[in-house]
């Protein structure tokens, strides 16, 4: 067996505690009467409905007209546009055509004290803010729930020069056309002017000539087309490699921030939440006991290992509320709902199986006569594919649950956006759990039993579960 430096069990030891301190308490300060959060932690976490309530509201436009299907579709994207920018996954949002109404639920923000729903759904009514501006200068990037960059906040020349608004846009729609370089049916987003629009696009398309305009929806970039030609009749197409999908979700967009009426809430209200505070606090004190047993269990059954997979379980939950609470900036904060909770639950509930699993191997080799680095040795590796088959299949049954049952998927209309929503959320903290399974089942907790087999004082055969000698 190759071995493994004394120092690393102290060093992997005190970053997992670290992690779990810091994901769990978050770091805050002061800032005179502000509080600031510089790491989140669990206290950072938005709850769902089904734990925390929150808001409902109607919309309705503010115009003595009845507004078209695809007004209403217009301005539901720009909502959802918010609800994915605020990070919120657990929402149900609907459109009425025949009364012309827009109807929204979604959870409360994290550290709510007032639960005031009027002020909740401000952000949501507000309207749009579409503008096309030079270049394509932006402060900060972020990462949607599919991965996608966003690119947030026009910095320099970009947030200077406004070339349009959204009232010079007349309409905006998705068409297909004939490739003709592939021969393959394409999609492009076909944009109309208003007279006020056609002069000023005129002379930017001269302006910039081969360069970019990047089109903003509030301060999110959602798409920054090149200047192929000038434009002076103010009727134009944004080409690319677009799925008919993703041309109608840009077309939507664009609609979504030349409404010519704004949104009002006709009426709102709170919904009570499924369980109550103090049902969240029994959860979460009956999780601390049982994985306080869960624990001892370990320690005294597989003694110096079983030590070992508490330290790296530790690290497995710091994992899961860190990728749920927005804890690494390159992570987006999530919603956890009762679901989220039963994948977080279910995967260190794997995590604790893979380390009885690598312990038990080790305990079976060293009662078949196996010197201590043997066994070790021999353990680890009779005990990976065993542990590898069950958490792939398990990351492979998520992965299938986020694409199918996601918020904003194909079967929202069968299901409904509420179960579909708190599907995605336990698909979402089931993989997690299970990546976190391989990080420190299988990685810390292998590093750490190497390591301490190396101390002269520790290599007693009966410390990993073998007989006294």
């Amino acid at each position: 067996m190759k071995r493994v430096g004394k120092p690393v069990f102290f060093i992997v030891a005190l970053l997992i505690i670290a992690l779990f301190c810091t994901s769990i308490f978050g770091i805050h300060g002061q800032n005179g009467d502000n509080k600031e959060t510089y790491i989140k932690g669990a206290s950072d976490i938005r709850w769902g409905i089904d734990i925390n309530g929150g808001v409902e509201a109607t919309f309705v436009p503010d115009t003595e007209e009845k507004p078209t299907s695809e007004q209403l579709d217009a301005a539901r994207s720009i909502i959802e546009l918010r609800m994915i920018s605020n990070h919120i996954t657990d929402y149900e949002l609907y459109t009425d055509a025949t009364t012309g109404r827009i109807i929204v639920r979604f959870p409360w923000k994290s550290g709510e004290t007032e639960f005031d729903p009027e002020a909740a759904i401000q952000e949501l009514s507000a309207t749009a803010e579409l503008t096309f501006r030079e270049g394509n200068e932006y402060e900060s990037e972020d990462v949607d729930e599919d991965g996608n960059v966003i690119y947030k906040t026009p910095k320099g020349d970009t947030a200077s020069n406004v070339i349009l608004e959204g009232s010079d846009i007349k309409s905006a729609k998705a068409v297909s056309y004939q490739d003709s370089t592939t021969g393959q049916v394409a999609y492009e987003v076909a944009l109309e002017l208003e007279d006020s629009g056609k002069e000023k696009f005129a002379e930017a398309t001269k302006k910039l000539l081969n360069k970019t305009i990047s089109i903003w929806m509030d301060d999110v970039m959602i798409s920054y087309p090149t200047v192929q030609k000038e434009i002076t009749n103010g009727q134009c197409s944004i080409t690319g490699q677009f799925t008919a999908s993703e041309a109608a979700a840009l077309a939507e967009k664009i609609n979504a921030g030349a409404l010519p009426f704004k949104l009002t809430s006709s009426n709102f209200g709170t919904i009570s939440p499924l369980m109550g505070e103090a049902s969240l606090e029994a959860m979460l004190i009956a999780g601390v006991v049982a994985f306080a047993l869960v624990c001892i269990f370990m320690i005294l059954v597989f003694r110096l290992t079983g030590f070992v997979a508490v330290i790296s379980l530790l690290g497995q939950v710091a994992l899961c509320f860190a990728a749920v609470s927005g804890y690494f900036p390159f992570v987006n904060s999530f919603t956890l709902t009762l679901p989220g909770i039963a994948g977080i639950i279910l995967s260190i509930g794997m995590g604790v199986d893979a380390n009885i699993i690598t312990a038990t191997r080790i305990k079976e080799e060293l009662w078949a006569g196996k010197t201590l680095d043997g066994a070790i040795q021999k353990g680890d590796d009779n005990s990976f594919w065993a542990i590898f088959d069950g958490n792939v299949t398990t990351i492979l049954v998520s992965l299938i649950l986020m694409v199918v049952f996601g918020p904003t998927n194909i079967l929202s209309f069968w299901f409904g956006a509420a179960t579909t929503g708190s599907i995605y959320s336990f698909g979402y903290t089931l993989l997690i759990g299970n990546i976190g399974n391989f990080l420190f089942g299988v990685g810390t907790t292998r590093l750490m039993t190497k390591s301490l087999s190396s101390f002269k004082p520790l290599r007693k055969k009966w410390l990993f579960g073998g007989a006294a000698e």
